[in-house]
């Protein structure tokens, strides 16, 4: 007996409805990514592991899943791995085609990534980003329109969220207050677990990563935040906390711009799909290396699965691959992780069940050739038809149109034929009503 067929942990096949579901996913962030001028590239699914060491700190670099056999003579030929984001391949797509690109470059990309992890609820070890990014500029309006977009994009998608922003310097200055300015990696690595761990086990990993217990101590009013504190309130903290330290006042300054700009572009008027809100959180520290500002992490309010957008800004990405001093700043968003948030908030919409509006159901051949040529009219007037191949048992092509959720079946029969007719069902009501071609067409577009 043949050994029943399987696939790789940590990865999923996608069926029909997952593929419409995923599709108006994808619509949706490309719709909204247009809106503010960024367009579509692409890179290929490997690098070479030059291209991706040492970009993602020690945690990132354990999870790339490197290529045995690539098909080239093992001594000749380069070393690769699969990309781990699309942020690293973009930043050397910047550099190797920068005498094709004008800046700032505003691009985005929908492609997979993959990851050496442990597969669980909401990990995958393949899964789908949707990037955007600016790049090319320092500007703190490019803070501004990730924001706008993050807030369009889940409005649109019916989700509930909460965007934590913070910044690195301010992470600088926290670790040059403290007396470990050294140790910036390290505390961010630590502090980047808080919601997985818990406090008391960042806290031993913190000693564990060398840091003292004076320092340690000197960081819990940052762990410990109080929940409920204003925005504005916790930057007046901060502004004590760190009045010592140039950098870290650096990056206040930064979040005040930020939140500035967000406030003077807040809509009064819109109504709103969803609920959004920004939280100052200086727990927040994404543990990738090359973040250097403004950092970002988007969590759905309704449901437990960790964050579902995240990014920040670079100063100089691009300097590793030759063009030093280029800033940018860019978001993703988990597609896989947003799928799951909609399924369990179950917000997609029903109409995404089927893309076929009406169905052909006929009795013999003479039908069938009839119904065909039916199809072929309303085909052409951008209507999405099937005909159900062959004349079989009716209840057999009414069951295929309720396993598709197709909406209409049009039944053609012999005595309305001669009429240039056929019975038109609603599936949902049960209703019928004969029509002509021109009331067919009618009745599907209204």
């Amino acid at each position: 007996m043949a050994q029943k067929p399987s696939i790789p942990k940590g990865t999923r096949d996608f069926g029909q409805v997952e593929m419409a579901r995923r599709n108006y996913i994808f619509d949706t962030i490309k719709g909204v990514f247009s809106l503010y001028g960024f367009q579509q590239i692409e890179t290929p699914a490997m690098e070479n592991i030059g291209t991706l060491m040492g970009k993602y700190g020690e945690e990132g670099d354990k999870l790339l899943f490197r290529i045995q056999n690539s098909g080239e003579k093992a001594a000749l030929a380069p070393e690769k791995g699969l990309r781990y984001d699309l942020t690293v391949p973009f930043a050397r797509y910047v550099v190797q085609h920068r005498e094709e690109i004008s800046f700032p470059f505003k691009r985005f990309q929908i492609q997979p990534v993959w990851r050496a992890d442990r597969p669980q609820k909401g990990r995958y070890r393949e899964f789908y980003q949707c990037d955007v990014d600016v790049i090319g500029s320092d500007s703190l309006v490019g803070e501004l329109e990730l924001i706008q977009i993050v807030e369009e994009v889940y409005r649109r998608l019916g989700i509930n969220v909460c965007l934590h922003i913070n910044n690195r310097k301010i992470l600088a200055g926290i670790a040059e207050v403290i007396g470990a300015p050294d140790k910036i990696v390290d505390i961010t690595v630590a502090i980047d677990k808080l919601d997985k761990i818990g406090v008391e086990a960042v806290n031993d990993e913190l000693r564990e990563r060398g840091l003292s217990d004076e320092a340690v101590a000197a960081l819990q009013p940052i762990l410990n935040q109080e929940s409920g504190i204003k925005n504005q309130d916790k930057m007046a903290q901060l502004r004590e906390f760190l009045k010592n330290s140039e950098i870290g006042l650096k990056g206040v300054e930064e979040m005040e711009e930020v939140f500035e700009l967000v406030e003077s572009q807040k809509s009064k008027d819109r109504s709103a799909q969803s609920q959004f809100s920004i939280e100052l959180d200086l727990c927040l520290a994404r543990g990738l290396n090359y973040y250097t500002g403004a950092i970002f992490e988007v969590k759905a309010l309704d449901a437990q699965i960790g964050s579902i957008t995240g990014g920040g800004r670079y100063d100089n990405l691009t300097g590793i691959f030759g063009l030093p001093n280029v800033s940018g700043v860019g978001i993703s968003f988990g597609a896989d992780r947003i799928y799951d948030v909609l399924t369990e908030l179950n917000l997609f919409p029903e109409s995404l069940q089927s893309t076929t509006q009406v169905l052909f159901a006929t009795f013999g051949k003479d039908e069938l050739r009839y119904a065909l040529t039916w199809a072929k009219e309303l085909r052409a007037n951008g209507i999405a038809v099937e005909v159900y191949p062959e004349p079989t048992k009716m209840k057999k092509q009414m069951g295929y149109a309720d396993d598709k959720k197709i909406p209409y079946v049009a039944i053609v029969g012999g005595d309305e034929m001669a009429q240039n007719k056929v019975m038109l069902k609603e599936m949902s009501t049960g209703e019928q009503q004969l029509v002509t071609p021109d009331e067919l067409l009618s009745a599907i577009k209204n």
